[in-house]
């Protein structure tokens, strides 16, 4: 017997998890059929098992076995049962052209025109089944193996079983045990291992399995209880000479194919889910590695789990290790049963399989010249019917054990089965927490393993760095010492205008971030690991210090060198303004993220938008000359707010000079005329006026140019608390942009 126990036991409590064993079943079997009179709920059933096992054990928490012992027979309490499952969709019609559309269409036409669609198309669109009246059903210690050409409904097949297809969209019905599975109490008692690998390239595959226990396990768990299921989990799924390695990627290496699909297997079933669905486990593995992937899908699958995969072509070996199939063509089930009753049913079919040939490659094979015929496979898909009714005549005899639902998952939590949130509450609707920890725990190992990813990535920090530096750099040169001139004048607010928009341009890089992590954490948030709030928070903490110290080093390399005004305090809100520009950019490149898809389309919006931003801003046309059908995109613009707080903090001071006596002539045609001439110019100007005018006399003040730029409405504060507020409002649309957009269902 081998058997691998994730809790280090002394021989005493040994001896009490013996005698517990008995104990819990005879309470699974003698106290539920006592409960006669009143129904218990699963939450007062769960709460009989933890105080059985407290007793016998002095912990509550269940010792985990991941392998069974073959040589005892245990029930069999599970069985996923699925009948009649259809769902079609509306498709585009190809448009044709009019003369073939006239001859090919004509019956659809007049039955559109009469009120009378064939089955629901129109003109321009029409429905494609893409499953037909499947039914069948998978039992727990089983592996059920959906089989089929591309494009014959496997992954749709997976995704109706697993509740992602909208309501009302798929009909017929999935039943575990005989009832209807709550979409709430799927998502916790199941688990769906996408085709892709979607991992952190650089946490290792220790790191990776104990963040998915962070999530998954119960926060009852001990710190040590949860390293110890992690190791034990390394164990089963092979992976103990690769557990220090990091995933890699395309630039990193990494461990192996094989291994990163075990990997992606083992984050699902952390909590050991009692159904497992998998599109697709094995495809781009060579033979080894699928078939060790399968092997531990069958380990699996003996520890008390309904494992249910597509398969598109299973070599010889891998289909040894299935215990039911299910051929599907264009939607249709062609086959259902045992793998050693292929021979027999295709023979009875007329169509028997050579003695040397494989299996599932020869009935693959006919399926496929069936679809190529006129006929196609209607004739198989009747002969299954016929096939599975007599079937069910010869072998229709009662299941081993009629267990409920509850009384099947109390029953499964006794043998070891680590069910993510259950708890003691006697309550039936709230047997099952949403998520299996508190928000701050959640934001915490977000942040945690976010930290720990980029900081083996200092390359992606240290560019944007660099580009903020190199930026800050030339900025400095360019405009080195500016003097309080005129001319000082128009290039300080030039280089307010170019280093305000260049902190939003550099904040471009947030993008690939969200689009990188999109699907994991889709895949994460499918089945409730964390709330989609905590990843906003969370996504938000981790961004500020790379922020502030983004803001503190343009701040540093450019407000002494371009000379700017206010000494320390002015130099402390110049800091404080750039964090803000840094932040609002940062929150609203995030929010995009959440809504474009697609990289190269992101940082297409992304410039263009910014663009707008700085066009709108104040710079290039004043708020007062700006078309009062625009003047609310000026209100919009991202870079307005901190464009005037900078001019602001360098012009609000009132005894500062920028144009004395003759420099009043500078930017206009005068400004060529010889010195002497302008003092004599500016004497016959005082004359003129009434009051006298010298070469030291302050005509144009700070507070001047902040009138003429048509900064007057907002101080220099409000426009910081407003840039900020901006990015907060941009956090909270990426949230809702998450909520709305990953549903992670077929509609």
């Amino acid at each position: 017997m081998s058997r691998i126990v994730a809790e280090n036991i002394s021989s005493d409590n040994n001896n009490n998890s013996s005698q517990f064993f008995p104990h819990s079943m005879e309470l699974i079997a003698g106290e539920f059929s006592a409960a006669t009179g009143a129904s218990q709920t699963l939450g007062q059933l769960l709460k009989r098992v933890g105080d059985v096992r407290k007793e016998a054990t002095g912990d509550e928490t269940p010792v985990h076995e991941i392998l069974v012992d073959d040589t005892e027979r245990r029930p069999m309490p599970f069985v996923l049962s699925f009948n009649y499952l259809t769902y079609s969709v509306k498709v585009r019609r190809k448009m044709p052209m009019p003369g073939f559309l006239r001859r090919r269409d004509r019956s659809a036409a007049a039955s559109v025109v009469s009120g009378n669609p064939l089955d629901g198309d129109s003109f321009f669109t029409r429905t494609k089944t893409l499953l037909n009246d499947i039914s069948g059903e998978a039992r727990d210690g089983e592996i059920l193996a959906v089989l089929g050409a591309s494009g014959s409904g496997k992954s749709t097949l997976i995704d109706a079983l697993a509740n992602r297809i909208a309501k009302g969209s798929l009909k017929g019905n999935v039943t575990l045990n005989g009832e209807v599975l709550e979409s709430r109490m799927l998502k916790v008692i199941s688990a769906y291992v996408m085709q892709d690998d979607l991992l952190f390239p650089m946490l290792t595959v220790e790191e990776t399995l104990m963040f998915a226990a962070e999530f998954r396990l119960p926060r009852t768990l001990s710190k040590s209880k949860k390293k110890m299921r992690v190791q034990a989990l390394i164990d089963q799924l092979g992976l103990r000479n690769a557990a220090k390695t990091v995933i890699g990627d395309e630039g990193h290496r990494g461990v192996s194919g094989g291994e990163r699909r075990r990997v992606s297997i083992g984050i699902d079933i952390i909590h050991d889910p009692i159904i497992l669905f998998l599109d697709e486990p094995t495809s781009g593995l060579d033979s080894t590695s699928a078939f060790m992937v399968v092997k531990v899908l069958q380990r699996i699958a003996q520890s008390g789990s309904i494992v249910i995969m597509s398969v598109h072509q299973p070599s010889y070996r891998i289909l040894g290790l299935l215990d039911r199939l299910i051929f599907l063509s264009r939607g249709q089930t062609v086959y259902s049963g045992s793998p050693t009753s292929l021979p027999l049913y295709f023979s009875e079919f007329g169509h028997p399989i050579p003695e040397n040939e494989n299996r599932t490659e020869f009935a693959l094979d006919l399926i496929r010249e069936l679809e190529g015929s006129p006929g196609g496979t209607k004739s198989l898909v009747e002969f299954n019917k016929s096939w599975q009714s007599m079937k069910y005549t010869r072998d229709s005899e009662p299941d081993r054990l009629g267990l409920s639902l509850k009384e099947a998952i109390s029953a499964s939590i006794s043998r070891g089965k680590l069910v993510s949130g259950a708890t003691d509450d006697v309550s039936s609707t709230s047997m099952v927490p949403r998520f299996a920890n508190p928000i701050w725990k959640e934001m915490l190992v977000l942040s945690n393993r976010s930290i720990l990813n980029s900081r083996r990535m200092p390359e992606l920090f240290g560019i944007r760095l660099g580009a903020v530096l190199v930026t800050g750099f030339i900025l400095a040169t360019m405009f080195w010492q500016l003097d309080n001139s005129p001319k000082g004048v128009q290039e300080r607010l030039g280089f307010f205008a170019f280093a305000m928009s260049t902190t939003f341009y550099t904040c471009a890089d947030a993008l690939p971030v969200f689009l990188q992590e999109r699907y994991i954490f889709m895949r994460e948030t499918a089945y409730n690991a964390y709330r989609r709030l905590s990843y906003v928070i969370s996504n938000a903490l981790v961004a500020l210090p790379g922020l502030i110290f983004l803001s503190f080093a343009f701040a540093a390399t450019t407000f002494w060198a371009v000379g700017l005004d206010g000494g320390f305090s002015g130099f402390l809100f110049y800091f404080l303004i750039m964090f803000a520009s840094f932040w609002s950019g940062s929150s609203f490149v995030t929010f995009l993220s959440g809504v474009v898809p697609h990289v190269m389309l992101g940082y297409t919006i992304v410039v263009a938008i910014l663009a707008y931003f700085l066009l709108f801003s104040g710079f290039f046309i004043n708020r007062d000359r700006i078309p009062a059908y625009w003047i609310w995109f000026h209100y919009l613009s991202l870079v307005k707010y901190p464009y005037e707080a900078v001019l602001q903090n360098e012009f609000d001071n009132p005894t500062k000079c920028f144009v004395r006596g003759i420099q009043i002539f500078e930017n206009t045609p005068l400004g060529a005329v010889p010195g002497p001439m302008k003092v004599r110019l500016l004497q016959s100007l005082s004359n003129t006026l009434g009051m006298r005018i010298t070469s030291s006399t302050c005509l144009t003040t700070g507070v001047d140019i902040l009138k003429q730029e048509g900064i007057t409405d907002l101080s220099k504060w409000n426009c910081l608390w407003i840039t900020v507020a901006w990015g907060f409002l941009f956090r909270i649309l990426f949230y809702f942009s998450l909520l709305l957009g990953s549903k992670n269902k077929r509609t």
